[in-house]
C-alpha cells in the first residue's frame, strides 16, 4: 500500500469481523465459523491485490478572464484517472466567493454540491460549473478537492487539492451622460465648448473681418446686408481633465449584487436593486470616467481614505480598463487621520473638473469637500448614500436618533449648497447636467472677474 492511499473503515471492519470470526472459531471449536470467515478474508484479499498507486488528477480551469456583475461564467473542473486500476467512485468538491453562483450540470441549481463520478482506469470527466457574477471585485475560484475510493471501498487516496483561480468582476457601467459644457475646458484639443474664441464648430456671433482671418469664415449674409465684410467668430474645442474624487470613510447599506435586467438607476417607477454606499460609488465612478474618457478627455481617481491611492490622469481605452482595475480594489476602512485638504488641492489641476463621490457620513468629507471648493477648484458632490437607508434595529430611541441625525446630515448639504458647491444624488442619465451648466456658468463669471 502506497503512503497516498490509507485504509478506510470498511476495511477495519472487515478485518474486526474475521478476526472475531476466527477467534471464536478457535476458543468454541467451531468449524462453521471458520467456513463463515473464509467468504470476509477472500474478498478483503482479491481487493486489495490490486490497489491503485496514484491520486486522481484534478484540474480547474476558467474560460473568461473577467467578467462583469451580472453576466455569466464558466468554471471547468476536470477529474482523471491515470491509474491501471479503476476508482469506484470520486468526489470533489470547489470553493469559491459567494458573490459567484457556480453550479454544476445536474445538481438542480443548488450551490456548493459535491461532484461524483466512477473513473474507470484512465478515464476523465469534466464538470461545467455556470453561474452569474453578482456583485464586482476580485473574487476567487476554488481551491478545489478531491478524494477517491477503491478496492470496493477498502482503501481512500488522500485529498489532492488545486490552488485558487483569481476572477477579476468589473462594475457594469450605469447609464451616464452628461450634455452641457465642462466648467474649464484648458487642452489643446476636445469635445468640449470653450469659453475662449478660436477655431471650432460652435458659433459665438459675428464680427468685423480683421487681418488673419480666413475667407472661409466670411458670413455673407451678413456682409451683403451690411455692405462691410464681417466673419463668424467660434468657440474653440477643448478636452478637460476630470478629477473623481472617491469617498472611503464609511459604509452603509446592505449590497444585493447585480440581478438580471433589474434597473440601475433611481428613476422614478424603477424597482431600485438593494446597493451599498460602496457599489454606488463604484458603479458611478466607473460610469463618469467611461463618459469622459469616450470624450476624449483625461481621467484622474483620488482616493479619500486610509490607503490615499492615486491614479495620473490619462485618456484612451487604456485609461478606461486602469480605471475599472483600480476600482476593484476599492474597500472602505476607518481612519484616524487623512489627507489635509490643501495637500489634496494641490495635487488636482486648477482647471479640472473635481466630482466628489461621497456619502455625507464623516464630518472630515463635507470639510474636504469645502476645503476643495475655498481653494478654487470647480467641485460637483454626487451624494452616494442609498435611498430608504433606515436603522437595522427599530426602536423609539432610535428613530428620534436617526431622526436628528437626518436633519444634521441635510444642514450640511444645505452649508455646503449656500458655499457654491452643487450636491445631487447619483440617478443614472443626466445625473449632473443642471448641477454642471451651474459650475460652468460660475467658472465663467470668475474668469470674467479676473479680467
Amino acid at each position: 500500500m502506497t503512503q497516498d492511499w490509507h485504509p478506510t473503515r470498511a476495511l477495519g471492519r472487515a478485518l474486526l469481523l474475521i478476526g472475531l470470526l476466527l477467534v471464536a472459531a478457535a476458543l468454541f471449536g467451531r468449524v462453521d465459523l471458520v467456513v463463515l470467515a473464509v467468504p470476509f478474508a477472500l474478498s478483503v484479499a482479491w481487493g486489495l491485490s490490486r490497489r491503485p498507486t496514484s491520486v486522481p488528477g484534478l484540474r480547474l480551469a476558467t474560460s473568461e478572464e473577467y467578467a462583469t456583475e451580472g453576466s455569466s461564467l464558466t468554471t471547468t473542473l476536470t477529474m482523471a484517472n491515470r491509474d491501471v486500476v479503476a476508482y469506484d467512485i470520486a468526489i470533489a468538491r470547489t470553493q469559491h466567493s459567494a458573490w459567484l453562483e457556480l453550479t454544476a450540470e445536474g445538481s438542480g441549481a443548488k450551490p456548493d454540491r459535491p461532484v461524483v463520478a466512477a473513473l474507470n482506469s484512465n478515464e476523465a470527466a469534466a464538470v461545467v460549473l455556470a453561474g452569474p457574477a453578482r456583485r464586482w471585485g476580485r473574487h476567487s475560484i476554488g481551491p478545489a478537492a478531491a478524494v477517491a475510493a477503491a478496492c470496493g471501498g477498502l482503501l481512500a487516496c488522500r485529498a489532492v487539492v488545486t490552488g485558487s483561480l483569481g476572477f477579476k468582476v468589473f462594475p457594469v457601467t450605469e447609464a451616464f451622460a452628461a450634455d452641457d459644457a465642462m466648467p474649464r475646458a484648458a487642452g489643446l484639443v476636445g469635445q468640449h465648448r470653450s469659453r475662449r474664441p478660436g477655431e471650432g464648430g460652435e458659433l459665438a456671433g459675428v464680427r468685423v473681418f480683421g487681418p488673419g482671418d480666413r475667407l472661409r469664415r466670411i458670413d455673407w449674409r451678413t456682409t451683403l446686408r451690411t455692405r462691410q465684410l464681417h466673419v463668424a467668430r467660434t468657440l474653440s474645442d477643448r478636452d478637460a481633465e476630470v478629477v473623481l474624487v472617491l469617498d472611503l470613510l464609511a459604509e452603509a447599506g446592505v449590497s444585493g449584487g447585480a440581478g438580471a435586467g433589474e434597473p440601475l438607476g433611481r428613476a422614478a417607477g424603477s424597482a431600485v436593486r438593494k446597493s451599498s454606499v460602496m457599489d454606488i460609488t463604484v458603479r458611478a465612478s466607473a460610469a463618469i470616467a467611461e463618459h469622459y474618457l469616450t470624450l476624449g478627455d483625461r481621467v484622474s481617481m483620488i482616493e479619500y481614505g486610509a490607503g490615499a491611492r492615486r491614479l495620473r490622469p490619462a485618456s484612451g481605452r487604456r485609461q478606461y480598463m486602469m480605471v475599472l482595475e483600480w476600482l476593484l480594489d476599492v474597500s472602505p476602512r476607518q481612519v484616524v487621520r487623512v489627507p489635509g485638504e490643501s495637500r489634496m488641492s494641490t495635487a488636482i489641476s486648477p482647471n479640472a473638473l473635481v466630482v466628489v463621490m461621497t456619502p455625507l457620513l464623516d464630518a472630515r468629507s463635507a470639510d474636504m469637500v469645502a476645503g476643495l471648493a475655498r481653494a478654487g477648484r470647480s467641485v460637483v458632490t454626487v451624494d452616494t448614500l442609498p435611498p430608504g437607508l433606515h436603522p437595522a434595529t427599530p426602536g423609539p430611541w432610535t428613530q428620534s436618533a436617526y431622526g436628528i441625525w437626518r436633519l444634521e446630515r441635510a444642514n450640511t448639504i444645505g452649508q455646503l449648497r449656500e458655499h457654491g458647491v452643487p450636491v445631487v444624488a447619483w440617478a443614472g442619465t443626466g445625473s449632473l447636467d443642471l448641477v454642471l451648466r451651474d459650475v460652468a456658468r460660475m467658472a465663467g463669471r470668475a474668469q470674467g472677474a479676473r479680467r
